[in-house]
C-alpha cells in the first residue's frame, strides 16, 4: 500500500505472474507464493496478478481475491502490487476492486470489458464508475484489443485522465505502436503507460513510458528488470542487447496460447507443481513442445537452469 499515495513510483518491470493450479485444477497458493518470491529475488520492480497471463476469465471472483491475498502476504510492501480486478461484468469488477483496495493493493488494473464491444462513451462511463467508487485507489486501464475486441481510444483515455485524479495510467497491449505515442501525446507524459507487448517494452521507454508488464518476466525476470535498469542508467546498448537476446523466449510464450508454454517451462524448472491450465486452454501439444524446446536452446541462458 505504501506506493498507492504516489503512483508515479510504480515503474520498471511489473511481472504479470501466472496463476498456478494443481494437477486437479485447484489454485495452488503454495506455488503462487513461491513464484512471487522468485520474482522478488530476481529483481522485478513490481507484481501483477490476474491479467491475461493469470487466466482470470477461468476463475471465480472468490478465487481471484484469494490469489490477491496470497500475493499481498508474500510481497509485504517491498514492491508495488497491481492486481487485475476487471471482468466483463461491472458488479464483479467493483467487488474485486474493493477487495484489492482493502487488501492493500497499490493500484487496480482494470481490463476493458470483453465480448460486449462497448462504444467509447460506454468505456468512459465504465471507467468513470470505477474511478468514482474508489477515489483513493489509483486506477489503471488495461487495453488489450486482441482479447477484448475493443480498443480504448487515446481521446477516451484523455477524458478519464482529465476528469479523475485517481485515473493514473494505462497498460497498452496493442501492436499498433502509433497508439502508444498518440496516448502520451494526448495526455502528456505524466500519464503512466506500461507496455504489455514484449517486443515493444524497450521502444516504449524512448517515448517516456513508465515500464512494462511483460509475460516473459515469468521466465527471465532478472533479464527483463535489468533491461529497464540499463535504459534508465543510459546504457542503451546494454538494454538493446537484452531486448534482442529475449526474442527466443518471447516467441516461446506464444508457440501456443499464453500462458500454457510458460507454465510448462516453470513446471520443468520445479517452480510449479503442475503445468495445468484451465479449459478452454490446454497444455502444449507435442508439436508445440518441440518448438518450445528449440527456443529454450536459443534463449534459455536468460532463465534458471532447466531439465531435459
Amino acid at each position: 500500500m505504501k506506493f498507492r499515495s504516489d503512483p508515479s513510483t510504480i515503474r520498471g518491470s511489473i511481472a504479470p505472474v501466472v496463476t498456478p493450479f494443481t494437477a486437479e485444477g485447484a489454485v495452488d497458493h503454495d506455488s503462487l507464493a513461491g513464484l512471487i518470491r522468485f520474482q522478488l529475488e530476481s529483481g522485478s520492480h513490481g507484481i501483477s496478478l490476474g491479467g491475461s497471463t493469470g487466466e482470470p476469465s477461468a476463475q471465480s471472483a472468490a478465487e481471484r481475491i484469494a490469489g490477491m491475498r496470497t500475493a499481498v502476504e508474500e510481497i509485504g510492501d517491498r514492491v508495488p502490487f497491481l492486481p487485475g480486478t476487471g471482468s466483463a461484468k461491472l458488479d464483479e469488477t467493483l467487488e474485486m476492486t474493493a477487495a484489492a483496495q482493502e487488501l492493500g493493493a497499490d493500484a487496480a488494473l482494470v481490463i476493458t470489458p470483453y465480448y460486449a464491444r462497448p462504444t467509447q462513451e460506454a468505456l468512459y462511463q465504465w471507467y468513470a464508475t470505477v474511478a468514482r467508487e474508489f477515489p483513493d485507489l489509483p486506477i489503471v486501464a488495461y487495453n488489450v484489443p486482441s482479447r477484448t475486441a475493443v480498443d480504448i481510444a487515446p481521446e477516451t483515455v484523455k477524458r478519464l485522465f482529465t476528469d479523475f485524479d485517481n485515473f493514473v495510467g494505462v497498460k497498452e497491449t496493442t501492436k499498433d505502436f502509433e497508439h502508444f505515442s498518440r496516448v502520451l501525446h494526448a495526455c502528456g507524459r505524466s500519464l503512466l503507460v506500461w507496455s504489455g507487448i514484449e517486443l515493444l517494452c524497450l521502444p516504449l521507454l524512448a517515448l517516456g513510458g513508465a515500464g512494462f508488464v511483460s509475460a516473459v518476466a515469468n521466465l527471465a525476470p532478472g533479464a527483463v528488470a535489468r533491461m529497464y535498469e540499463l535504459w534508465e542508467a543510459g546504457d542503451f546498448d546494454g538494454a538493446r542487447d537484452l531486448h534482442y537476446r529475449l526474442h527466443p523466449l518471447v516467441d516461446l510464450l506464444f508457440v501456443e496460447t499464453n500462458p500454457a508454454p510458460a507454465k510448462w517451462v516453470l513446471a520443468q524448472q520445479g517452480r510449479l507443481a503442475s503445468a495445468h491450465v484451465r479449459p478452454p486452454l490446454i497444455t502444449p501439444t507435442e508439436a508445440g513442445l518441440s518448438r518450445i524446446r528449440g527456443l529454450l536452446a536459443e534463449g534459455g541462458d536468460l532463465t534458471a537452469p532447466i531439465g531435459a
